[in-house]
């Protein structure tokens, strides 16, 4: 009987590399070895050999920082007027995000920002970075953080 065995996130993406190869499929390819180089990375990082694989946990740490890289390029190049770059950058961070979980929309944010105003009963503007935090806390790896950043700004009195 064959057993069904989970394949890690580390695991998938090295596989990856073959069907990009095969495929004929350079910028797939690109930043799937720049995924497979920044976990090498990340593990001798932390002291564990570079044959070893990263939790799905480590591995989406890692990718959540390359692609937020990716964003911060493309604000760059967009400001220096290099849509060439732009549109490069932009089809690398589309790669990327089909790795990461799906975020949360701007209305489902409020509605957790509102919940926990009122549960914490925050009236005080003086304590709007502890809230920040907890929120954040809350929302790590779920939501962007600019976006958390910007509806705890608006709703916040």
């Amino acid at each position: 009987m064959l057993q069904y065995t989970h394949m890690s996130l580390h695991e998938q993406i090295k596989n990856n590399i073959k069907e990009s190869m095969k495929a004929g499929d350079k910028v797939r390819l690109e930043v799937m070895r720049g995924l497979v180089t920044a976990f090498t990375n990340e593990l001798v990082s932390k002291g564990r050999t570079p044959q070893e694989m990263l939790s799905d946990e480590e591995s989406l740490v890692v990718i959540t920082k390359l692609s937020k890289q990716r964003k911060d390029s493309i604000e760059q190049f967009t400001k220096g007027g290099r849509m060439d770059l732009v549109a490069e950058e932009s089809t690398q961070l589309a790669i990327l995000n089909e790795y990461l979980p799906k975020l949360m929309e701007i209305s489902e944010i409020e509605e957790v920002v509102k919940t926990k105003i009122a549960e914490l009963e925050i009236k005080d503007l003086t304590k709007k970075g502890m809230f920040m935090a907890t929120v954040m806390k809350d929302l790590k790896g779920k939501a962007d953080g600019a976006m958390v950043k910007e509806v705890v700004d608006r709703l916040f009195i």
